[in-house]
């Protein structure tokens, strides 16, 4: 059986705006990343895509994609992912990121995140490191991220 979130998300891709459906729900349920307009594109046990356009309320002084909106892109990405793909019984929190800009990030941002490792159920806590690549629309790679989840049993 997979996710709720998992479920939510391919229930909606059968509708015509099911992907923009998908991304409102998310920021409705987690209203800080809605100041990134996210549209998520994909997710799947393993891998989340995502993407955010070069608007005026992401850019920073110098008329690029502010580095803190490629973060919060990177984090949205990598939590949605390990929530698709968390076994029943487990939970998650984010507990640090590093971060590398890699170049002047211009254009529509697109996000992967993936898992370092397999994500599986535990008895005992344990460290999930995700990696988020940002690139822009020429596929050139503006951002790296290496995220730090900690993966634990629900508490019964």
């Amino acid at each position: 059986m997979s996710a709720p979130l998992l479920n939510l998300y391919q229930r909606l891709q059968r509708w015509p705006a099911g992907t923009w459906l998908f991304s409102r729900a998310v920021c409705f349920k987690a209203p800080y990343f809605a100041s990134i307009a996210p549209r998520i594109t994909l997710l799947e046990n393993g891998r989340c895509e995502g993407r955010i356009a070069h608007r005026r309320k992401v850019t920073n002084h110098i008329g690029t994609v502010h580095a803190i909106a490629l973060c919060n892109l990177a984090e949205l990405t990598a939590g949605l992912m390990v929530d698709a793909s968390l076994p029943r019984g487990m939970r998650w929190i984010p507990k640090g990121m590093e971060v590398t800009y890699l170049a002047k990030a211009t254009g529509t941002q697109h996000a992967v995140a993936t898992p370092a490792q397999p994500i599986v159920a535990a008895d005992a806590g344990y460290a999930l490191p995700v990696h988020v690549q940002v690139r822009d629309d020429a596929g050139t790679p503006v951002f790296d991220a290496h995220i730090q989840m900690w993966v634990s049993p629900l508490k019964r």
